[in-house]
């Protein structure tokens, strides 16, 4: 390498380049100039002169004024440098001699064309003075104008539309909508133009007033909320219930549903307009010792009474409108009832349970037998019912059947059945009435089941197959009595529940037994016994042969005897 980075190619450097012309190659040189490395310079490049050379030499003669002075030796254009010894080079041109002097510039120069892959082509010299310095003139900063000479910046216009969602103007802008334009001249072929030949008119977007007023409308509602439902939290933890003064006025019948708390039966209450809310009820209820001791059952209270005065009276026996069904009670005495506290006609109760009956919820078990007199016989569980004056029969049976259903699935009659050798549950609950209308006393009922059970056996010799109880002629006569006539005449009565007649059970219950009786038939007791004779309410004489149950009679009778005379 030569100095400052020449190489020893052919090609010169760019005629631009401040060390341009400074004795490269030979071939720079003019041709008729003398040579200051000893001899004339014989390259004649045979091209034709290019546009830039006068720009080229006008830029020479800069660099010998920038250059030209220095000595290295010796006087300008005549810098001795010495190379070391003469170099000869013949590459098919005149030979050319160098002696390492230093071209100061003022040789002529050879035309060169434009390099067409020289970015830096047709462009001022980057060295010495080959372009002004702006920022070394006073120009470069020019001093300040008093502020009522200067001129406001003019704003950017912006020529983009900023779409639907982000419009021009402020939220709460009172602009009109984009059926307003404004004229702005000198804006054609702005955005008026690529809206459909609207020319230089722009649409001034605008924001619904609705806006402040839905926004406005939302703030409101929440504070209005939180203060409302703070006023709630400030009275259920520190105000007053709201609640009447008083006993009430007038007649409110009250149902009040199994297994209902404070909170269902203050609700009750408050739609039936005895009590101003729940609230004030659930505290009376609280603050009465006995508030939690509340049953089920119809109350017949009074409108707009205190809630202290209606638990009293809620816990008093002469609120309570409850039909109580007693064990045992047949369902023609039932309907009865009813009647009566429906204040309905005679009669309705019934005509609606054998009419209605498969509507009222009997489970599938239920009327299996043809024969059946009363499809809900046995299905009216004796309990506490509410019945008041306003009540449909149809929905008072309903939830006498149910209970009745609910308890007899919780008895599990229908999986006791096969155990007892009986057809379906319908059989179980119809043995249950039989050992409450034939067993006069609880302590004797596993016994009396047990007698049912062994005469209902086709093999004993004793009944054979009959059960023989005036109870079921009772029940096919309508009757309650003890004087049902002879054997003879009994077994000529010809009726499906006559049992001195028809060997077996009867087509169904004969009554509604209770949890004892139904308890017995689930459970029997252990024994031979075919016959039974209550003495008194302390002895039930049982036997097992006939001859033995005539012993017993006559002490039944003596007994009799002695206690009328």
């Amino acid at each position: 390498m030569t100095e400052y980075g020449r190489g020893p190619g052919s090609e010169p450097w760019h005629p631009e380049d401040p060390l341009y012309g400074d004795g490269g190659w030979g071939g720079q040189q003019a041709a008729s100039g003398p040579s200051p490395y000893g001899g004339q310079g014989q390259y004649h490049p045979q091209q034709p002169q290019h546009p830039q050379q006068a720009q080229y030499d006008d830029w020479n003669t800069g660099q010998q004024q920038a250059y030209g002075q220095q000595q290295y030796g010796g006087p300008a254009g005549q810098q001795q440098y010495d190379a070391g010894p003469e170099q000869q080079y013949n590459g098919g041109a005149p030979e050319q001699h160098y002696q390492g002097g230093w071209d100061t510039g003022q040789q002529g120069h050879a035309a060169y064309g434009v390099d067409p892959s020289d970015p830096y082509a047709n462009q001022p010299g980057g060295y010495g003075a080959e372009s002004p310095d702006y920022y070394g003139t006073p120009d470069a900063y020019p001093p300040p104008e008093p502020p009522s000479r200067r001129r406001p910046e003019p704003e950017p216009e912006k020529d983009w539309d900023p779409g639907p969602d982000q419009g021009e103007h402020a939220f709460f802008s009172g602009a009109d909508d984009e059926d307003d334009y404004d004229d702005e001249p000198g804006r054609r072929g702005g955005r008026g133009d690529r809206r459909g030949g609207r020319g230089g008119k722009k649409p001034k977007k605008r924001r619904s007033g609705c806006a402040c007023l839905v926004v406005t409308l939302v703030f409101a509602g929440g504070l209005g909320g939180v203060g409302y439902f703070g006023y709630q939290f400030y009275q259920d933890r520190f105000g007053t219930s709201p609640d009447y003064a008083g006993e009430g006025t007038g007649i409110a019948t009250v149902d009040i549903p199994k297994g209902a708390g404070g909170y269902v039966i203050g609700q009750k209450l408050k739609e039936a307009g005895v009590v101003k809310s729940v609230d004030a009820f659930v505290s009376a209820q609280a603050q009465n010792p006995d508030g939690n001791t509340i049953q089920e059952g119809v109350y017949v209270l009074k409108k707009e009474m205190s809630a202290r005065s209606a638990v009293e009276l809620m816990l008093s026996p002469k609120s309570r409108n409850n039909l109580i069904i007693p064990e045992g009670k047949r369902n023609s005495w039932v309907y009865k009832q009813i009647d009566s506290r429906l204040k309905v006609k005679n009669g309705t109760t019934e005509s609606v349970a054998k009419k209605e009956f498969k509507s009222l919820g009997l489970p599938d078990w239920a009327n299996t037998n043809k024969d059946i007199k009363d499809p809900l016989e046995g299905f009216l569980y004796p309990s506490s019912y509410p019945v008041a004056e306003g009540q449909k029969p149809a929905d008072v049976l309903k939830k006498m059947v149910a209970q009745s259903s609910e308890k007899y699935d919780e008895l599990g009659l229908k999986a006791k059945a096969a155990q007892l050798n009986l057809k379906d549950p319908l059989q179980v609950l119809t043995v249950a009435s039989l050992v409450q209308a034939e067993g006069k006393y609880k302590h004797d009922f596993d016994k009396v089941a047990t007698v049912v059970y062994n005469r209902l056996k086709p093999n004993n010799t004793e009944t054979y197959g009959l059960l023989d109880f005036d109870s079921t002629v009772n029940y096919a006569k309508a009757e309650s009595t003890l004087e049902t006539g002879t054997v003879d005449d009994l077994r000529k009565f010809d009726d499906p529940y006559n049992t001195y007649k028809i060997k077996g059970l009867p087509p169904g219950p004969i009554g509604n037994p209770g949890d004892e009786a139904l308890k017995s038939a689930l459970n029997p007791a252990k024994g031979n016994w075919y016959y039974f004779v209550s003495i008194n309410a302390d002895q039930t004489l049982f036997a097992e042969t006939n001859k033995e149950h005539e012993r017993n009679r006559q002490k039944y009778l003596e007994e009799q005897k002695k206690n009328s005379g």
